[in-house]
């Protein structure tokens, strides 16, 4: 007993805390907190004890903690706390602990309550559904649709993934199996039903079940100032690849010239962190949620934000260093997997990090701010200077740093192979020479974006220019 009272005497002076609360008597609301912590982390309440942490003690009879014990035991749905007696300065509280329930949720007087930091709070409707569905061990996109039919299933896109699962070789498919027979093998239909997975995965249109799934990018001068933005919907698929294109089309690239056939393709941010960063956050993100999944670019950083705070198991900490994957959505992020979307389960943090050390950019800063995100910064220039990919022809889409003109690209296009002077002038539609001189050729040339054919013959008739 003489350890009891040092350990309540040390959690006095401690404080409140996510597993500790201070109650100046026993009623509603300590039931209230003791569902809270049965429903999270388990914890324990002191009775006769203000929110200071003073005791002031409560007055207790011979009955009392037995009547207290079958009080929560009937509004609560069968909690058995542990409730103990301790004289404290001449004055008597009363320690009421519960470990956390295997069944949730806990509820008492038909509300559900979690516990945040200090703080008891009543659990909303999205959060009842997770706690109820991960108490049974089965992941929210494993339920049937019951509004969807399979005829809801796109084909063609049962034929994409099928394609890659075979690329990949990780999970070999005939051929020639139906899209209905290999959804069952897979899971993804239940009781002659798709599952939400395999509506979001290979729907012909997912919004129509569920209109909150869909990616909205946007570029930003400042958090209210946007110059572009763009939805994305479609097939979880779609939306990764949707992505991709956007970034391929607006994000900024440099070029450099190494000696060899092939350019060296510089991006603003390395496209294959910005690729798993998007993955991670289309596949893990929290469907209960009604806001869409967010990438905003702004001058100096990228965000990839989604709707779902880190499994409990996880911290971000833990996230940099090898740990084991615990996918909110199970059968999406499987698919995913066969068809080389995100690589070893639990290994995307480390693939960003290491494409970001690659680019010379500094790590990203991942954080949960109502949900999960990741912070994409440049350099202290202002731009990577080390990313590259290389590339065997012109890229459809041209970024030139600080010089962004369609005029450029489209010369740049046309010039795949050789051209003279007077046919860049008629291709782009310009009279006079020396406007084209100083306003496209020279630039391009100085950039080295432009070669000439003839180097030792600058100003030969004969000289021709090339893409480089």
């Amino acid at each position: 007993m003489k350890g009891q009272k040092a350990k309540i005497l040390k959690l006095l002076s401690q404080g409140e805390s996510e597993t500790v609360e201070f109650k100046k008597s026993f009623g509603r609301e300590a039931i209230e907190t003791l569902c809270a912590f049965a429903n999270t982390n388990g914890g324990k309440i002191l009775i006769g004890v203000n929110d200071r942490g003073v005791v002031e003690g409560v007055q207790i009879g011979r009955h009392s903690l037995k009547e207290w014990a079958d009080q929560i035991a009937q509004v609560t749905g069968g909690l058995h706390p542990s409730i103990h007696a301790f004289q404290i300065k001449g004055m008597t509280i009363v320690s009421i602990e519960i470990h956390e329930s295997r069944i949730k949720p806990v509820m008492t007087h038909g509300k559900a309550y979690k516990r945040s930091g200090c703080t008891t709070r009543q659990m909303g409707l999205e959060e009842l559904t997770r706690t109820a569905l991960a108490s049974i061990g089965i992941t929210w996109d494993e339920i049937p649709e019951i509004r969807a039919r399979q005829e809801d299933i796109s084909i063609s896109q049962v034929k994409a993934f099928v394609e890659l699962a075979n690329q990949k070789g990780r999970r070999p498919v005939p051929e020639k199996i139906s899209a209905s027979e290999l959804l069952n093998k897979l899971g993804l239909i239940k009781e002659g039903k798709p599952t939400r997975a395999a509506i979001l995965l290979f729907g012909k249109n997912p919004q129509q079940f569920y209109g909150q799934a869909l990616l909205k990018i946007g570029r930003f001068r400042n958090e209210t100032l946007i110059v572009d933005d763009r939805r994305v919907g479609g097939s979880l698929f779609d939306q990764v690849e949707g992505a991709m294109s956007y970034f391929r089309e607006k994000l900024e690239t440099r070029f450099e010239m190494t000696g060899r056939p092939q350019r060296d393709v510089i991006w603003e941010y390395p496209l294959e962190a910005l690729r798993e960063a998007v993955t991670n956050a289309i596949c893990h993100r929290d469907y209960l949620s009604v806001r869409d999944t967010e990438v905003r670019i702004y001058d100096q950083e990228l965000v990839v934000w989604n709707a779902g705070d880190l499994p409990r198991e996880l911290s971000v900490h833990d996230l940099k260093k090898k740990h084991s994957s615990i996918p909110r959505n199970r059968q999406i992020a499987e698919i995913f997997f066969y068809a080389g979307f995100i690589e070893q389960w639990g290994s995307g943090i480390e693939k960003i990090m290491g494409e970001c050390s690659k680019a010379g950019m500094p790590d990203p800063v991942f954080e949960e701010i109502q949900g999960f995100r990741v912070t994409f910064k440049k350099t202290s220039d202002g731009s990577p200077d080390k990313y590259r990919t290389s590339t065997g022809q012109v890229p459809d889409k041209y970024r030139i740093t600080n010089r962004q003109t369609l005029d450029y690209k489209k010369l740049l296009a046309y010039c795949q192979k050789p051209k003279s002077v007077r046919q860049m002038m008629s291709y782009m539609r310009i009279k006079h020479r020396e406007t084209f001189m100083i306003r496209y050729l020279n630039p391009l040339l100085k950039k080295r974006f432009l070669v000439r054919t003839d180097p030792r013959s600058v100003r030969s008739p004969k000289q021709r220019y090339q893409a480089a």
